[in-house]
Parts: structure tokens; sequence; C-alpha cells
């Protein structure tokens, strides 16, 4: 979708880490460097509060209008409009190791909730100071995230009513009394991918998802500008690395980006426009660079026009002939020739 890169704070022309996110990277850094701490209580509390939200969920009513999910908000325009327009889902079994990569980035966001409850309970005794950050509280006292958090919020705008729903990661409390949006996001592939050379910045698609958490969870009386973006490597390079070694590869990184409300303004208008288009019947372009997690790929295919087809066949033409790096040039190309097995196989 199109929102702007939210700036990171700059000195001297070069990207700094702002204090908020310094505090939360140090507090972390320090927690997971002593020895761990043992509170079968609060493990047991964390469990049964987990169990007593899975076993009561309130109802949402879905289908009194549209909805996202911030997740979603910077995904591809076609798969939201054909969402909206009723297309059937895709399921289709996938490579077992993309399941289990799956499952791992679902752990690591557990482990970061638990160890930021056991922070709360524990590092002041254990460090002789209080914590930068503390969990916001759920009106019945639940940490505000996943489960206890989720929510259906409604929007008007531009004539026209939809939703966005989600459990949000977390919204914590700063220690000068701010509220803080928390995202974590895990990376799998190789040790170097959130160094400082391969990751300056967070993810534009993550930034997006914050724009809607924002919008969902802030008010006039409770702003919700602040934003944390934890990305989490579970691929080490190995078990004993000297400190040059870590800080040319760390397995932590810590973004803090501010919302502002033109991001939510240019949130909701993007929403609305699909939900106007998705009434009308006009579709918006499909994005072959987001083709690899399109949930309605069939949909997609093969409500193609000849001409949309046709514009698609010409673009990636033209990148096969361009500079593009070779693992984005098949990117494309095999999207490309999927939809084309897709319409093919209808077809046939």
């Amino acid at each position: 979708m199109g929102f702007r890169k939210l700036p990171t704070e700059n000195e001297g022309g070069r990207c700094t880490i702002s204090q908020l996110a310094h505090d939360f990277q140090s507090m972390l850094d320090r927690w997971h460097s002593a020895p761990e701490v043992w509170d079968n209580a609060l493990d047991a509390l964390i469990s049964e509060q987990k169990a007593h939200a899975l076993r009561n969920r309130p109802f949402i009513n879905f289908r009194a209008q549209p909805y996202f999910s911030p997740s979603s908000a910077d995904a591809c325009k076609r798969e939201l409009y054909e969402k909206l327009r009723g297309a059937k889902k895709e399921v289709q079994p996938r490579p077992p190791h993309q399941g289990r990569w799956t499952r791992l980035g679902t752990a690591i966001g557990d482990v970061i909730q638990r160890d930021l409850l056991f922070i709360e309970r524990h590092y002041e005794r254990t460090f002789g100071e209080a914590p930068p950050f503390t969990v916001e509280r759920t009106p019945d006292g639940l940490p505000m995230w996943e489960d206890f958090a989720q929510k259906l919020h409604v929007i008007d705008h531009e004539g026209h009513r939809f939703a966005l729903y989600g459990k949000p990661d977390g919204i914590l409390r700063y220690k000068d009394g701010r509220r803080v949006g928390l995202e974590i996001k895990s990376k799998q592939t190789t040790a170097a991918k959130t160094s400082p050379h391969s990751m300056s910045e967070p993810e534009g698609k993550h930034v997006a998802q914050c724009v809607g958490y924002t919008e969902m969870y802030g008010s006039e009386a409770e702003p919700l500008d602040d934003y944390i973006i934890v990305y989490v490597n579970a691929a080490k390079s190995s078990w004993n690395l000297t400190k040059e070694e870590y800080e040319a590869k760390p397995d932590l990184r810590v973004f803090h980006e501010t919302i502002t409300d033109r991001d939510r303004i240019g949130l909701r208008g993007e929403l609305a426009d699909i939900v106007s288009r998705s009434k009308d019947g006009r579709p918006p372009k499909l994005d072959l660079e987001k083709w690899t997690f399109n949930n309605f790929k069939t949909a997609c295919a093969l409500s193609l026009s000849t001409d949309e087809y046709a514009e698609l066949e010409r673009q990636v033409s033209m990148v096969r002939r361009s500079r593009m790096p070779e693992w984005k040039k098949k990117s494309y190309i095999g999207a490309f020739e999927q939809i084309t097995s897709i319409r093919e196989r209808e077809a046939a």
C-alpha cells in the first residue's frame, strides 16, 4: 500500500537508534545475559490466563461490515479486493519446512512476551532498578496482547464502513508514561539477515502493520503513536562469538517508529478505496512482487482480464532484461508462470 516510509532518527547523515529502542534492547540483552529466573507460580498464571481466554472467546460479528487485519495492511490490493468479493481462500499443501518456519516464528513471539512478564516481576530485584518498560493491562488486569486484547475496530471513512480486526503483540508503558506498541518479527534464514549492513531499518510492510494497530488501540485520550519493531533472528553464527562478531551479526534488532495522524488517514483511505472497488467491481492491479504470500492466488489469476494478463506478461518481459537482482527476477517470473499455469488448468 502507499504508505510513506517512516524515518529513523538521523544524526550527521547516519541512522542512529532512538533512546526508546535502545532502552528496550538493553533491557532484553541484560535480562538474557543473567541467569534464568524460575517462577512456577507466574508460569502457572500465564498458562491459566491463556487457557481461560481460549475457552471464553468473545463473539465478534465479522459479517456486519467488510474487515481487514493490520497484518494485511501492505498486502496486494487485488488480493484484498478478491477477499471482499467473497473469493475462496487458498488451502494448499506446503513444504514441511515452511510449516515449521511459521510455528517457530509464533513461538519466538511467545518467548518475548513471557520474558516481559518475568521482567516486570523480577527485573528490579535482579538488577536493583525498575525496568524501563512494563506491560499495559486490560480492564480485567490481563496483559494487553494476543487473545486478551483482540478487537474489531469499526471505521467510517469517505462514505464507507469497514473494520480492522487483530491481536497486537503487545502494548507497553515506557518509564516516562508513554504507551508504546510492540511488534515482534522473526528471521530464520541466516545470521547475517539482522546485521547492520543487511537491516538498516524495519521493513515497510511491518511499519504499515503498526499503523493499523495504532488506529485500533490509540485514542485522543490515550494516544499510541510510538511503536517498537523487534526482530529476533533464530539463525546463529556460532555458540561462541567475540564481541566484534556479535556486533557484526546481532540476533536482536529493535527499531522505533513514530506513527502520525497522516499515516492513519492514509491507511483509512487505502482501505476505503478497496471497499469502494469491491462494491463497484473495479479490480485494482495485481502486484507480482507480493504474489508469494497472496492467499487468493486462484481467484486473482482467474479474474485477470485479457488486457491485465498481457500487461503482466510485458512487465515480466521487462524484468527479464532489467538489472534487477536474480533472486527478485525469479520471484516475478515464478509468479507469472504460476498465474499462467492456473489459467491454463482452468481452461483445459
